[in-house]
């Protein structure tokens, strides 16, 4: 049980509940990740600038570099698949997350927090296709 670190996992769960509710309670906006990144990359002016939109992507990416390079913390995880099927998984979590109108950071965090049934819904839909698609990954067709 070596991956079992209950500590590190309150601690960064508790960092990312702090940080996404001082974003509601300090600039009004839900923390969703894909809707903050999606802002950048359409050319709809919203009530979020493009550079703190660009400055949370880019806390969202260097956070983690700083850590490793401050501590002795290492990654968790390497990613092993080749680009086209990066590609691919990036394009279908876009096209899901317009679907399911947020993200897993918008539903599960932000929006659970708030009571939103809407929230609720899709983060069951979210675990549930997570469960599915390990079933049929690793355990039908037997991939990694």
């Amino acid at each position: 049980m070596e991956n079992f670190t209950p500590v590190s996992a309150l601690l960064g769960g508790g960092l990312i509940g702090l940080a996404s509710g001082l974003y509601l309670l300090l600039n009004g906006r839900i923390a969703g990740i894909s809707g903050i990144v999606g802002g950048l990359l359409s050319s709809s002016k919203g009530s979020t600038s493009a550079f703190e939109r660009l400055a949370f992507v880019i806390g969202l990416i260097a956070g983690p570099l700083v850590l490793m390079t401050g501590t002795s913390i290492e990654a968790q995880s390497i990613v092993t698949s080749p680009l086209p099927v990066i590609v691919i998984a990036g394009l279908l979590v876009g096209v899901g997350t317009t679907i399911g109108s947020g993200c897993t950071s918008g539903h599960g965090i932000c929006g659970l927090s708030r009571f939103s049934l809407r929230s609720l819904v899709a983060t069951l839909s979210f675990m549930a296709a997570g469960f599915v698609t390990v079933l049929v990954t690793r355990h039908l067709i037997g991939g990694a």
